[in-house]
């Protein structure tokens, strides 16, 4: 019989010490690389923590501990954080997005996935209703420490 691995795999996205500032800076898309620098602004304000970039190309507000509830497996993720990929800003906030959909109505174009929400532009949003989902995701984390 195979011997099972006692290990459980190491998390890969993981905080760095690269500049974050740099990483956007390199963004070759104008649009896409202003657009980050808002969303920079906008969580570096609601969450008073420094931006991190994680791995290679998330950008990280925080660091909290989870645990899944799967597994049992403890890891370090961001509190919250965005990603400027090529087809959109992929924004990662802890909420449960069909209990906001009133909210989200109000939003402007986007998609969601799990813990995802994605704009393509800030232009397409409600910039004042992006701030408010952002700051629900940090008081829906404090409220569960």
């Amino acid at each position: 019989m195979a011997e099972k691995k006692s290990k459980l795999a190491q998390i890969k996205t993981k905080p760095t010490v690269e500049s974050v500032e740099t990483f956007i800076n390199n963004i070759s898309d104008e649009e896409k690389r202003e657009d980050s620098f808002v969303v920079l602004d906008m969580m570096k304000e609601a969450s008073g923590e420094v931006a991190v970039l994680w791995s290679s190309a998330i950008i990280g507000f925080g660091n909290k501990r989870f645990k899944s509830t799967a597994t049992g497996r403890e890891v370090d993720w961001l509190l919250i954080g965005f990603a400027p990929r090529k087809a959109n800003l992929s924004l990662y906030l802890t909420l449960n997005f069909a209990d906001h959909a009133d909210v989200l109505k109000k939003l402007g174009k986007h998609k969601i996935g799990a813990g995802c929400l994605y704009i393509n532009k800030l232009k397409d949003v409600d910039l004042n209703v992006l701030k408010f989902l952002i700051r629900l995701s940090l008081e829906k984390l404090a409220s569960n420490c």
